[in-house]
């Protein structure tokens, strides 16, 4: 079984420290669809183009590293801050994604949402 958004992460950050801001990913899936339109809210991606069978992934300046959480444990909103000392480099610096009963979300809106859920992965 293929871990499809850990692929996409490994390949995006390995592209990303050879110098490339655009990436040829080679299958997606609805649940990385979810997750580029957040990237894509947040500033992470500038622009992603469905090519077929593939998808082509631009990338700003401010994409540095992305990796998925495994195994992806269910966290209530309490718990969030506890994650993101975990998982993050710097308070304010980077998002979490969560998969909630609402779709996709971040750690920033399930804290204003009041909304747990399972740790996905992590990006800054």
């Amino acid at each position: 079984m293929v871990d499809i958004i850990n692929d996409f992460f490994s390949h995006a950050t390995n592209s990303i420290n050879v110098g490339k801001k655009e990436v040829r990913f080679g299958y997606y899936n609805k649940l990385l669809l979810s997750i580029l339109e957040k990237l894509k809210s947040n500033g992470y991606i500038e622009n992603y183009n469905i090519d077929g069978k593939s998808i082509i992934v631009k990338f700003s300046d401010r994409f540095n590293f992305g990796k998925a959480i495994k195994p992806r444990f269910p966290i209530s909103y309490k718990d969030i801050d506890k994650y993101e000392k975990r998982f993050l480099p710097a308070r304010g610096m980077g998002l979490l994604f969560l998969t909630t009963n609402k779709g996709i979300k971040t750690n920033v809106e399930c804290k204003k949402e009041k909304n747990g859920g399972a740790l996905l992965a992590v990006i800054y």
